[in-house]
């Protein structure tokens, strides 16, 4: 009861708070709005906000899909094949080194602004594909040797060996892994929206960069407030998942 009430009534505290400071001390609304304005703007442009937020929301789970099946496919393939995660894996290091806003405008040209769906789910995904591979393939690794070697001593295949060892010793990490990238996705989505620029995106970073050009400063809190809901739904929706399947293989 405590982990929910304890940052529920600091919130409400800190709300509070901020409405008194704004009306005690004048601030302009293009400076700093109140809470109250910020609901304002929130109702007013609830429409707007609401498909913004489905268009970030698209981006992002389409890039952690693919962020996904890439790291899953080349994490399979390191574990099975030594030479491979010699040969690839510092290109992936490299990858996740590289700023994001360096890479890009090239991703921009190459891809063409008439698909820019693509080129933000390409940036998307160059964001939240790294620590995906990383845990899946020390998921991987953390299988003792022994139960490998037993498996082969009552003739498992390969699939059975797959199935009944690696995927139970992986999946804490893959799902510890896939909350970390979950948020990168969707930070990756907004930057990505963010380079994108004029006219040509239309989620919630558009959103607020729309607005803070025309001073709307409540509508930019209002979009910032919904971005940030949306990343702890998608955080503790994804840490219910993490509970439910470990749980299930904790207990096969």
């Amino acid at each position: 009861m405590i982990k929910i009430a304890a940052p529920l009534l600091s919130a409400i505290a800190l709300l509070l708070g901020w409405e008194y400071a704004v009306a005690a001390w004048d601030i302009k609304l293009f400076i700093l709005p109140a809470p109250s304005a910020i609901g304002a703007a929130f109702l007013s442009a609830a429409g707007d906000l609401d498909s913004a937020a489905l268009q970030t929301l698209k981006i992002t789970w389409i890039s952690l899909a693919v962020a996904v099946a890439l790291s899953l496919a080349l994490a399979l393939a390191f574990s099975a094949v030594r030479l491979l995660e010699l040969t690839f894996y510092p290109y992936a290091v490299i990858l996740q080194v590289t700023p994001v806003l360096a890479v890009a405008p090239l991703i921009i040209i190459w891809v063409g602004v008439d698909n820019i769906t693509l080129t933000l789910v390409i940036i998307a995904t160059l964001v939240a594909f790294f620590p995906l591979l990383t845990t899946l393939i020390q998921g991987l690794r953390s299988i003792d040797k022994s139960q490998t070697e037993l498996f082969k001593l009552y003739g498992a295949s390969r699939w059975q060996t797959f199935v009944h060892l690696q995927v139970p010793a992986a999946m804490p990490a893959f799902l510890s892994g896939l909350k970390i990238s979950a948020g990168l996705a969707l930070v990756g989505a907004v930057v990505a929206e963010f380079v994108a620029g004029s006219g040509t995106a239309s989620g919630l970073a558009w959103t607020m960069l729309e607005a803070s050009n025309r001073l709307q400063t409540d509508k930019v809190f209002a979009a910032l407030f919904t971005l940030s809901a949306i990343g702890v739904a998608q955080y503790y929706f994804l840490a219910w998942l993490e509970q439910v399947f470990t749980g299930h293989w904790v207990g096969k």
